[in-house]
């Protein structure tokens, strides 16, 4: 079995804006979510810059005493699910609910709640934890509560992959519907850790920019003067549905998913290899799964986090893959304006491809000043351009050296 895998509904809750439209908009206008960080006292930190949610009303979406419950990337990965839902226009029923599924990607789970009940704990004993802390940290639980809403009873996974994770649960929900085992899947990517602990911990391995002071500046992928990511917090949510099935209900269409590779790197916990080899294995496995060539593609959405090391690698490893097409090829690193998500940055960035794909337009790279050397790339800098998109590629690549690509193209009947 070899079915024929399309986006049907999008859903997202970013720094750029709750909705889908929002985020769009702000992205298409190149427009920075980058600010001072307000969620905690920044005085004693080296890194004083995220981009925040700032825009996000729980009341919107769930009762108050629910949310109580939720740690925010549960919040924020149950929200942009039912919005992917009601985009889509998805009605589950007792009939087809065991052939709809949950997959979602989490780099952190709870963090912020982890470093509160710690606290909790050392301070007035183990007695006051409360008996929730254990189902609001636990990374699966945008799945869950996704799948309790909207009473869907086919797979319910989460994949902690860390930066990659939101892309392989894209990935594997194609995979499922594909294979047939599902014909529609909830899929992206959740995450919330600007908390004290999650900022100072990506501190000390000196992976994130210090520009303080022009925080929305401060990410600026494939740029000469780029000093590390900025981070980030929020989900993107997709309906990932069988193209028969999407059309039987007459759903709305934003793209097809072609194709899908992962690999590893077996190099380092956190750096990739100079040569970008393992990233580039996955971009060229989801290109032979489209069945379509190289030459097809016209846009990579872009991995690009904006630290040194990265943006040189991910250049190489698309020259790799791609040859002299490379400098053909549109790129660009949404993470420029929303920083980066972490294990939700995949749900998103396919989010924005099946939205380029839709929307025929091609996402900027902001603060692209000073092209440096070693990226030498067509990365649409600063202002996002209107142009024929067949194809697209999403990368994502993770701590551990975890690596994942999604290929999409555009949906034309």
């Amino acid at each position: 079995m070899n079915r024929r895998v399309v986006v049907t509904g999008v859903g997202l809750v970013t720094p750029l804006g709750t909705g889908t439209e929002k985020t769009w908009k702000n992205i298409v206008d190149g427009v920075s979510g980058i600010d001072t960080i307000t969620r905690f006292d920044v005085s004693n930190s080296l890194v004083t810059i995220a981009a925040e949610v700032k825009d996000f009303e729980p009341d919107a979406f769930f009762e108050p005493k629910k949310s109580k419950h939720l740690d925010l990337f549960v919040q924020y990965g149950l929200a942009a699910a039912i919005l992917a839902v009601k985009d889509s226009g998805l009605v589950v029923t007792e009939e087809n609910c065991d052939r709809v599924g949950v997959i979602t990607g989490c780099g952190m789970g709870g963090l912020p709640t982890i470093e509160k009940y710690h606290q909790v704990m050392m301070e007035r004993g183990a007695k006051k934890i409360t008996p929730f802390f254990i189902p609001m940290v636990i990374p699966n639980m945008p799945s869950g509560h996704i799948s309790m809403e909207i009473g869907s009873k086919g797979p319910n996974l989460t994949l902690t992959t860390a930066c990659a994770a939101g892309t392989h649960a894209v990935g594997e929900a194609y995979r499922h519907i594909k294979y047939g085992q599902s014909d529609v899947i909830v899929t992206g990517g959740a995450e919330a850790v600007i908390c004290p602990l999650g900022v100072g911990g990506f501190s000390a391995m000196k992976a994130l920019s210090t520009r303080n002071d022009d925080p929305k500046a401060a990410s600026r992928p494939f740029d000469k003067d780029r000093d590390g990511f900025v981070m980030s917090e929020g989900a993107g949510m997709l309906i990932v549905e069988e193209l028969e099935h999407a059309l039987a209900r007459g759903a709305k269409i934003y793209a097809e998913i072609v194709g899908y590779g992962l690999s590893s790197d077996a190099y380092h916990i956190a750096a990739p290899p100079e040569n970008g080899e393992g990233g580039a294995r996955a971009m060229k496995m989801a290109i032979a799964d489209s069945g379509l060539a190289p030459e097809d593609f016209d846009y990579v959405n872009a991995h690009g986090t904006s630290t040194p090391l990265n943006d040189r690698c991910e250049t190489l490893a698309i020259k790799s893959v791609f040859g002299e097409h490379a400098y053909k090829l549109a790129v660009s690193s949404t993470k420029s304006m929303t920083g980066h998500m972490l294990g939700a940055a995949g749900g998103i960035e396919s989010a924005f491809t099946a939205l380029a794909l839709h929307d025929q337009i091609a996402p900027p790279t902001i603060n692209h000043g000073q092209p440096s050397e070693e990226c030498d790339l067509d990365y649409i800098p600063n202002v996002a351009r209107k142009m024929e998109i067949r194809a697209a590629i999403s990368n994502s690549f993770g701590f551990g050296g975890t690596n994942a690509v999604i290929a999409m193209k555009r949906y034309v009947g």
